[in-house]
């Protein structure tokens, strides 16, 4: 039996490091979520972020934002990673595209954050 090591990627390691670093229980359930095998990690359209988000809501995806679907509302998403086409998508309806470092600096405590996966 293979033994689990963790992410491979050093990025992906100094984020959950610094996730971890906060204390803060909101960001410590974020990276365990990045912890998890990549196959295991959610992948979420626009749509379905759209579907559930409020105007003005801090969604945190950990994971991948995909490109379907476009957000009929303003709101905040940070993510492991973004498609491209998301990405310009997010942007063009003035939605804040942020990453995880990002976020953690603009709201080191987790208030008002909603995680969706």
């Amino acid at each position: 039996m293979v033994k689990r090591t963790g992410p491979t990627n050093k990025e992906l390691k100094e984020t959950i490091l610094a996730l971890k670093r906060t204390k803060k229980t909101v960001w410590k359930r974020v990276a365990e979520m990045l912890e998890k095998p990549s196959r295991q990690r959610k992948t979420l359209n626009i749509r379905d972020i759209d579907k559930n988000a409020k105007k003005g809501d801090t969604i945190i995806v950990p994971g991948k934002v995909l490109s379907e679907g476009l957000p009929s509302k303003k709101f905040s998403v940070s993510a492991w990673q973004f498609s491209s086409l998301a990405e310009e998508k997010l942007k063009k309806a003035n939605c804040d595209v942020l990453s995880i470092h990002e976020i953690i600096k603009k709201n080191p405590n987790g208030k008002k954050v909603r995680i969706f996966g």
